[in-house]
C-alpha cells in the first residue's frame, strides 16, 4: 500500500506524489514495487536489502541517494514471539522521500496522527529520519510496557503450579527481548553516525538529537532491566525444580525404606528353617507386630533426620 503524505504543519495525506512529500510505502505489491523502481528510479539493491527481515540498521549513499535502516517493534500473530522487529527503510534524494516497510505496524499511522496533533513541522529529510527513530523508540517502551505484564501474569502462574506452559511463556519472552536488544543497539549505533555526519552535523536540531538520544536508552535500559529480571526468574524457577524433584526423590527413598521392613522381616520368617515360632499358633500375629512395630521406629528415624 502506497500513501502521500504532504507536510503542513503535521503530515497530511494526498492523494498524488508532490514534490517534497513523504511515500509511505507498506508491504508493496508488485505494481507498487515496479513503481518505486521504474517511477521514482528508487536502487534495486536498497529494495533487496530491505526486504530483508534480519537486515541492520545502517546508511548507506549510492549514486545521490541515502539509504537508512532501523529496526522498529511489531506485535506479531505468532503465539511464540507475540513480539518482533522490522527493518524500516528510509530512502531519499533531492525532492523524494520514502519509506519501505515489508510488516504491518502501528508506527507509521501513529507518527501521522501525533503530527497533526502536535503540528510538526518536518525541516528536512533528516529531520523526519530522526523524528522516526524517536517514534520508534517510544514504541519499543509501549511494548515493553505489554511485556512487563505478560511477565508478572507468568509469574503469577508459576506461583500456583510450575508446569511447562509457563516456562514457555516466559522463554517466549526471553527471545522477544533479544530481538529488541539488539535492534535498539543497531538503533543507537545508526543514530550516532547520523549524528557525526560532516555536511549535515551542523543543521541537526539539538532538541531533537537529545529526545531521541535519551529515548533510546530509556528504552536500551528498560529491556535490558525486564531481561536480567527474566533470566534471574528462569534460574530462579529452574533450582526450585530442582529442589522439588530432590525433595520428592528423598521422600520416595524414605517410603521405600519403611515399606521394605515388612517385607524383610516376612522373608526372614519365611524361610524353610526352624525359627521358634513355626508350632505357635499365634506366629502370624506376632511377625505382623513385629513389623509394624520396626516400620514405626523407622518413621520416628526419618521424621527426626527430615527425610518426610
Amino acid at each position: 500500500m502506497i500513501t502521500f503524505y504532504k507536510n503542513n504543519n503535521g503530515l497530511f495525506q494526498t492523494d498524488n506524489q508532490e514534490k517534497n512529500c513523504w511515500t509511505s510505502v507498506v508491504c508493496p505489491t508488485k505494481e507498487e514495487t515496479q513503481y518505486l523502481l521504474e517511477e521514482l528510479q528508487i536502487p534495486e539493491a536498497f529494495y533487496n536489502d530491505i526486504e530483508d527481515i534480519d537486515e541492520r540498521p545502517r546508511i548507506e549513499i549510492e549514486n545521490g541517494w541515502c539509504l537508512i535502516i532501523i529496526r522498529i517493534p511489531f506485535k506479531s500473530n505468532d503465539e511464540k514471539l507475540p513480539f518482533n522487529t522490522a527493518p524500516l527503510g528510509l530512502i531519499f534524494k533531492d525532492d523524494t522521500f520514502v519509506s519501505l516497510c515489508f510488516q504491518q505496524t502501528d508506527i507509521l499511522s501513529d507518527f501521522v496522527i501525533y503530527s497533526q496533533r502536535k503540528k510538526i513541522a518536518i525541516k528536512d529529510h533528516f529531520d523526519l529520519v530522526l523524528k522516526l527513530l524517536l517514534s520508534s523508540s517510544v514504541w519499543f517502551q509501549k511494548y515493553l510496557k505489554q511485556i512487563n505484564q505478560r511477565i508478572k501474569l507468568a509469574e503469577q502462574n508459576l506461583e500456583k503450579s510450575i508446569k511447562n506452559e509457563e516456562l514457555q511463556a516466559l522463554l517466549q519472552i526471553e527471545k522477544c527481548l533479544v530481538f529488541f536488544i539488539t535492534s535498539l543497539k543497531g538503533n543507537d549505533i545508526l543514530f550516532h553516525r547520523m549524528r557525526n555526519l560532516k555536511n549535515h552535523k551542523d543543521s541537526f536540531d539539538l532538541d531533537l538529537l537529545e529526545d531521541v538520544e535519551i529515548e533510546l536508552r530509556q528504552a536500551e535500559e528498560t529491556t535490558n532491566i525486564y531481561s536480567n529480571i527474566l533470566t534471574g526468574m528462569m534460574d530462579a524457577y529452574a533450582s526450585v525444580i530442582s529442589n522439588n524433584l530432590n525433595i520428592i526423590m528423598k521422600r520416595l527413598t524414605s517410603i521405600s525404606i519403611i515399606l521394605m521392613i515388612p517385607t524383610l522381616v516376612a522373608s526372614l520368617y519365611g524361610m524353610n528353617v526352624p525359627n521358634n515360632l513355626q508350632e505357635n499358633k499365634n506366629g502370624f500375629l506376632i511377625i505382623i507386630v513385629i513389623s509394624i512395630v520396626i516400620s514405626i521406629l523407622g518413621v520416628f528415624f526419618f521424621k527426626k533426620k527430615k527425610m518426610f
